[in-house]
């Protein structure tokens, strides 16, 4: 088995993390079978919008509409990556045709992307050999804030303190 990436722990409003019923996540989708099976499920509507993606430490992608939060996405666990995904159809079957790390409540660093790769590659779905739009997530040493960081200008919108060039939004160690 590869080893894992970094996990992240959710760092969002702790209203949004007491409201997740357990057991009640995103669905697991381990094989391209559960992923077909999922996706005629989706109602037109929702598949003209991207939907809630997390990866769970075990390395399987999990879906869920837009609108749901990531933390209920994950149950509330940590995860390997977290963001927003679109699906296409292509030569006849579905691909991923955008993808991002956007999730303010994980705050994943766009490396996360190595994890998100893999979890698609076991559901068998095709995309873009990266984050077609990386977030970058910075907490400010200043005032703590969590920070996305816009034209590569690192500093803090909220006190205009220097964001570290690193990514530093979970706990040390």
């Amino acid at each position: 088995m590869a080893e894992r990436g970094r996990g992240y722990r959710y760092v969002g409003p702790l209203e949004l993390r007491a409201a997740v019923r357990p057991g009640h996540g995103g669905r697991r989708i381990r094989s391209a079978a559960d992923f077909s099976g999922w996706i005629i499920e989706q109602p037109a509507a929702e598949l003209a919008e991207p939907f809630t993606f997390v990866v769970g430490m075990d390395g399987v992608l999990r879906l869920a509409p837009r609108r749901s939060e990531h933390v209920a996405c994950a149950g509330a666990d940590m995860v390997l990556g977290a963001g927003e995904i679109s699906f296409g159809r292509e030569a006849g079957r579905w691909t991923v045709s955008e993808i991002s790390n956007q999730s303010t409540g994980y705050c994943p660093d766009v490396s996360s992307w190595a994890e998100v790769a893999r979890a698609l590659e076991a559901a068998g779905l095709q995309g873009p050999p990266g984050f077609t739009r990386e977030v970058v997530f910075r907490r400010c040493p200043a005032c703590q804030e969590h920070n996305i960081v816009r034209e590569d200008d690192f500093v803090c919108v909220f006190c205009d303190s220097e964001l570290p060039a690193a990514w530093n939004v979970g706990p040390a160690g």
